[in-house]
């Protein structure tokens, strides 16, 4: 019997999409074909597969208008906020215009009797397990270095962004990629881990939750396949005495609830310097109170619904409990009369919160977040690092030594000073703890998809 995968639209609640899954057997023919379609791609001359990718990305962005609307209805992103084509340009160019350095081999000899030189080699089927709540930018990561650096990719999209996955395999046929080097499927949970266990792929990329990374890195037990795993984060901001304090509530705050707070690097929890702490808090609730929540088509909508009825029911767990416990919600949620108890979701800023709380200590994925006041740079230190999760940590400060000082006894894979909640491409986007592991972006993110290969030539002497 065939498993139907359905995305159900948090705009109205209707499916939007539905698409049958591949059995086991289907699936590890994709795999095959990727496999022998993967030899001749890599033959190709680097500059061509640049060429293909990047044709393939203008092809994508020929696309943007009709996104926009797709992107909302499978997961309630307003259409004001346009699609994520600016991001998509700027890590694929970047990542192909550093590809002939990051990929060129590392000459140690080259004498009249040896030439010895490191070469970095595809791995050859690339498996991309993709999140939804930025489908487009997190795929596109993986995808262009892979596909440049002479990989096969086959990619497996989230349920509720079906589409999007699709919209990528089309762009990259048209622009000159073949189909068998790009292939994207519809799994199910059971087959995605069999084809995983079936050393089908030379490396596997997923970006999802701390359990599904755990599922990952069991299936690929003992097939020695490599994994790259960006899973939960808590990621904290800190807001020092000498902050300016109007551009440090736009910025965090904006961190917080972009997207319905469903941002992998999103603000989740902020420490404000005792002296600070009142009027940050003042200013943050007045913040959030002009947001606009609603239908993602409407242009005055700000804030759409989550991307499902059970992530805002999460959230909303969350902040019962933290209530409960004497967190003081200071947001009304009458003043948010879309709330209709499931995708829509009001805005929450929690104060008197602590780290017994679960909004405190584990990802929340929402539009909340807990504000506590430190004394010092000390206790911030000691309350940022206080979490299971590692993917960037926000430091906002007039003193960029203070904050590279702070940064380096942090546990995160990103220290930013006086901004949040965004992806340099030349630097490497990485975690520690249980967000996971593995390198995306910058020079790093070929090596991920490339392994490294010795050569030592000794020249015939006579």
């Amino acid at each position: 019997m065939t498993t139907m995968i359905q995305c159900i639209s948090p705009v109205d609640g209707r499916v939007y999409a539905e698409r049958p899954a591949l059995s086991l057997e289907a699936a590890q023919a994709v795999a095959a074909r990727a496999k022998a379609a993967q030899r001749d791609w890599a033959m190709l001359p680097l500059d061509e597969r640049i060429a293909r990718v990047r044709a393939g990305v203008t092809a994508l962005n020929a696309t943007s208008e009709s996104a926009v609307e797709e992107l909302a209805w499978q997961m309630g992103r307003p259409t004001r906020y346009g699609g994520e084509f600016g991001g998509v340009n700027e890590r694929a160019e970047y990542m192909a215009g550093i590809a002939a350095e990051a990929l060129a081999p590392v000459v140690v000899e080259e004498s009249d009797r040896f030439r010895r030189y490191l070469a970095r080699e595809p791995v050859g089927v690339v498996f991309i397990i993709a999140p939804w709540n930025y489908p487009y930018l997190t795929a596109i990561n993986t995808i262009v270095p892979a596909l440049i650096a002479g990989n096969a990719v086959v990619l497996k999209h989230a349920t509720q962004t079906l589409v999007v996955g699709e919209r990528l395999a089309e762009a990259f046929h048209a622009g000159g990629v073949p189909e068998n080097v790009f292939q994207n499927v519809v799994l199910n949970h059971a087959t995605t881990e069999a084809l995983i266990a079936g050393r089908n792929f030379g490396f596997v990329n997923f970006t999802g939750s701390v359990g599904g990374g755990a599922a990952i890195e069991r299936a690929a037990a003992g097939t020695f396949t490599g994994t790259g795993l960006e899973l939960g984060g808590k990621d904290p901001g800190y807001v020092r005495a000498d902050a300016d304090l109007d551009a440090t509530v736009d910025g965090l705050m904006d961190g917080a609830m972009f997207n319905a707070g469903q941002c992998c690097c999103g603000i989740e929890r902020i420490y404000v310097h005792e002296s600070l702490y009142d009027a940050f808090v003042e200013k943050a609730v007045a913040w959030v109170k002009g947001l606009k929540l609603g239908n993602p088509f409407e242009p005055e909508t700000t804030l759409g619904p989550m991307a499902n009825a059970r992530f805002a029911r999460l959230v909303r767990e969350q902040v019962a409990e933290a209530v409960a416990a004497g967190a003081k919600p200071l947001i009304d949620p009458a003043l948010f009369p879309a709330d209709d108890g499931g995708a829509y979701l009001a805005p929450q800023v929690l104060v008197n919160v602590d780290h017994s709380m679960r909004v405190m200590r584990e990802e929340s994925f929402g539009p909340v977040v807990g504000i506590m006041a430190v004394k010092d740079d000390a206790e911030a230190i000691a309350l940022m690092n206080d979490s299971p999760y590692g993917l960037t940590a926000s430091i906002w400060t007039a003193d960029t030594g203070v904050a590279a000082s702070i940064g380096a006894q942090l546990e995160t894979g990103t220290v930013f000073m006086n901004r949040c909640d965004y992806l340099d491409p030349a630097l490497c986007w990485t975690g520690c703890k249980d967000t996971g592991r593995g390198a995306a972006l910058s020079p790093l993110g070929f090596h991920s998809v490339t392994r490294p290969k010795s050569y030592h030539l000794k020249k015939v002497t006579t």
